[in-house]
């Protein structure tokens, strides 16, 4: 019998493969049945070996293609790099408008006043000052949800709101239930905390309730972090049915529901927490609806989270800066952020629009006010090539493999992020891609 030992033995020399470039980003490894043929193991000791691989980083696995060396192997990441300046950027959704940067401009002109600079320079607590957190309740207020003043906390972005929220509610060794395809920075937020997220089985509505039913039986969940509303990467708005089924079994497990708003502006429904607000706890941020150099995080909790969400955020050191937060206020507070978000609005329908022009005939999953779509491949492309073969073209995209939590277990698509072009930029790629879509993968060299 092979001992534990002897699979990792296996997956080490696979790694140094990998690592002296015997096998290259991209290559194929053969199927578990014929690797462990060749290296006469059982079958069980080869799944073992890929799984370690997986777990490493150093493979991928696509559903129905096979597993692959990751692009990312040498490095062992898998959330997106840094932006990276390509000529057309669809991996990376920081939507700017032509416009915005005069509006900005115009609405903090007071804020470079001696006195008003002062004060913003000064150093701030978690929950702000009381005119920011009065500006952020009615800026963040939806038809049917207007959250109390008293509810906010301030971070310095999204992320670490994320971070704060699932260190107040999830212990270390504890799980958290996602959606299978999900946030990708999330995977390692997760990680630094000791949080175990488990994949949770999705439909057209979103999270199907059965499925956190399932794995809280499997191993007791804490809570669960999830987009209930323009879900990223998929788009999904969970329709009214869903979100009560949802809720509903959600408080018989007594979880805590972790959800992300930051596409939220782009539909008018409101959070899962307009319903159960002692169950919710609610994230936002400024980046997407005014400027990713203007970052500004927002968790709205129940009153029994207040204090693990402020001492979460401190021991993190994720508070807000006070000239960030002194800035928010002041363009949340005179419309300037609402108008923003309505022009956005707009310019996120226009582009739906362009990229379904040029992607007319190929499976499309979109909502038509989002910034993002989901592209399912054909079949004679592999996630991974089209994503090499587009960067040979100087387009940016995200592979399925990025979004999907359980390693292995990634669709054969890709996410395409259309805010951050220009207009001309977008039709172009989306042209270009419209042609790598109809070429063959064999076509493109992607392994140099």
């Amino acid at each position: 019998m092979m001992s534990r030992s002897d699979y990792l033995k296996l997956a080490d020399a696979i790694a140094a493969d990998i690592a002296s470039g015997a096998l290259k980003a991209g290559d194929r490894l053969p199927p578990q049945r014929d690797f462990a043929y060749e290296r006469n193991i059982a079958v069980s000791t080869a799944s073992r070996v890929y799984t370690e691989l997986l777990r490493r980083g150093l493979a991928i696995g696509e559903v129905g293609r096979g597993t692959f060396v990751s692009g990312d192997a040498r490095r062992g990441v898998t959330v997106p790099a840094e932006p990276h300046g390509a000529r057309i950027d669809l991996e990376f959704n920081y939507p700017m408008l032509p416009v915005q940067s005069a509006m900005i401009a115009k609405s903090l002109q007071g804020l470079f006043l001696p006195d008003a600079l002062e004060a913003a320079l000064r150093p701030v607590a978690s929950i702000g000052t009381s005119a920011a957190r009065a500006a952020s309740a009615a800026y963040l207020a939806r038809k049917g949800w207007t959250p109390g003043a008293e509810q906010i906390v301030f971070t310095a972005n999204g992320r670490q709101c994320i971070a704060a929220a699932l260190a107040a509610v999830v212990p270390t060794g504890g799980r958290c239930g996602v959606e299978a395809l999900t946030y990708p920075f999330v995977k390692g937020i997760a990680a630094r905390l000791g949080i175990t997220l488990v994949p949770l089985a999705m439909d057209e509505h979103g999270v199907r309730p059965d499925a956190v039913q399932k794995a809280h039986r499997e191993g007791r969940l804490s809570a669960l972090y999830i987009q209930p509303v323009m879900q990223n990467p998929l788009g999904i708005t969970m329709p009214p049915a869903r979100r009560a089924d949802l809720l509903r079994v959600v408080e018989r497990l007594g979880l805590t529901v972790v959800e992300d708003a930051v596409y939220g502006f782009l539909e008018d429904e409101a959070p899962l927490a307009a319903e159960a607000p002692d169950l919710c706890v609610v994230l936002d941020s400024l980046s997407k609806k005014i400027a990713p150099g203007l970052a500004c995080g927002f968790i709205v909790m129940p009153q029994r989270l207040r204090e693990s969400v402020m001492a979460a955020v401190r021991s993190g050191g994720w508070t807000a800066s006070g000239y960030a937060l002194a800035a928010g206020q002041r363009l949340m507070a005179d419309g300037t952020a609402h108008e923003l978000s309505k022009l956005k609005r707009l310019d996120a329908a226009r582009r739906q629009q362009l990229a379904a022009k040029y992607l007319d005939g190929f499976e499309l999953q979109a909502n038509s006010k989002a910034y993002h779509l989901w592209l399912t491949l054909p079949s004679h492309w592999r996630s991974l090539a089209f994503v090499g073969a587009a960067a040979r073209r100087d387009i940016a995209l995200t592979p399925s493999t990025t979004f999907a939590v359980a390693a292995g277990h990634a669709p054969n698509a890709v996410r395409l992020a259309l805010g951050a072009p220009t207009m001309h930029q977008l039709e172009t790629g989306l042209q270009m891609l419209s042609g790598i879509l109809n070429a063959r993968e064999e076509d493109f060299d992607t392994t140099e």
